[in-house]
């Protein structure tokens, strides 16, 4: 007799709409597209073929010529190059507040000694005003704090009443002599890859850590490279708020390269410095909100015989109408098969 065939095949429009086969060690949005075939005879075993394609997803955040992020955009208004060939864009998806991709951010702040209590207390206090205005993205938080050691105080939650403890435990935080802010990153970065939620109303979220520092790290264990390749490989884009006790002012009021900067740490995963040289963080907290939740996911299939060659391929993201493009990545690297 001949076996009976069954295909079960996801849709793409399903991109997002596969929580239970993401699980806690999921690539974000290197999930497969899966095409199994059984072929179920009347025999002692059953044989399973499973055929798999993998999208290639890249962020992205457009800006205009006077640096501000660039939001109602459409697959059509990107062009995407692998090896400066244009390839079809096979997916695209914004964040949007009612039907877009949610968020999961950890945040991450220096407690390593040279903080004010003032300058804490202002920093509380716009963390609650840039959570609340997040809320409606469907996000939810986590809370490390760093200085020779990382400690989380709070895990992933979307809760306010437990963010706010977790914000009042910050006072208690100080651990000087040392600042390991990659250590930090890596520490967040492992935290969204087992503790975030996989799907969130069968959407995969945005991942980011916001780092508040100084920008000058000391004893940390772990190399910006290391931690760069991380990011990149777990999706995260990093973002640094310099807080205002260190922004160094050159003559003509610009900050000054910092160490956690010129690592290129931020730049590689998407990111960038916001400098905190007001006494007010909010509206630095409102600019970086408006920069994570303007950005853009493009993916597309690789050529068939590119495929697991175990070779890097360079990919630009470019718009035609002359916006700034910032990609969280600028490649992917074929797995090569054993």
């Amino acid at each position: 007799m001949k076996p009976q065939i069954i295909i079960n095949k996801l849709n793409k429009n399903d991109f997002w709409n596969f929580p239970a086969a993401v699980g806690a060690g999921r690539r974000l949005f290197l999930f497969l597209f899966c095409l199994t075939i059984s072929v179920a005879a009347q025999q002692d075993a059953d044989e399973i073929i499973r055929v798999e394609t993998e999208l290639v997803p890249f962020e992205v955040t457009v800006t205009d010529k006077d640096g501000k992020p660039v939001r109602g955009l459409e697959a059509k208004d990107f062009k995407l190059y692998e090896e400066n060939v244009e390839r079809p864009i096979d997916f695209f998806e914004p964040i949007r507040r009612d039907d877009g991709r949610p968020l999961s951010i950890v945040f991450a702040l220096d407690v390593s000694g040279s903080v004010t209590r003032e300058e804490m207390t202002r920093l509380r206090d716009a963390l609650r005003i840039f959570v609340q205005k997040l809320a409606d993205y469907d996000s939810y938080f986590a809370l490390m704090t760093f200085g020779m050691e990382v400690k989380t105080l709070q895990s992933f939650t979307n809760r306010p009443d437990r963010l706010e403890k977790s914000f009042e435990k910050l006072f208690r935080e100080q651990d000087g002599l040392s600042t390991h802010a990659y250590d930090a990153v890596d520490d967040a970065i492992r935290l969204l890859r087992k503790k975030s939620p996989s799907a969130v109303r069968d959407k995969i979220p945005k991942r980011a850590v916001i780092l508040i520092t100084d920008g000058f790290p000391v004893g940390d264990v772990v190399s910006p490279k290391t931690v760069v390749e991380r990011a990149n490989d777990a999706e995260t884009t990093v973002y640094s708020i310099l807080l205002p006790s260190f922004s160094r002012l050159q003559r003509d009021k610009k900050p000054l390269l910092t160490p956690l900067e010129a690592s290129g740490l931020l730049e590689k995963t998407g990111g960038r410095a916001f400098y905190a040289t007001q006494k007010s963080f909010e509206p630095l907290f409102k600019s970086l909100a408006e920069e994570i939740t303007s950005s853009y996911v493009l993916a597309f299939y690789p050529k068939p015989e590119t495929r697991r060659d175990g070779r890097f391929r360079r990919v630009r993201i470019e718009t035609p109408k002359n916006f700034q493009v910032k990609q969280n990545r600028s490649g992917y690297e074929n797995k090569a098969r054993n």
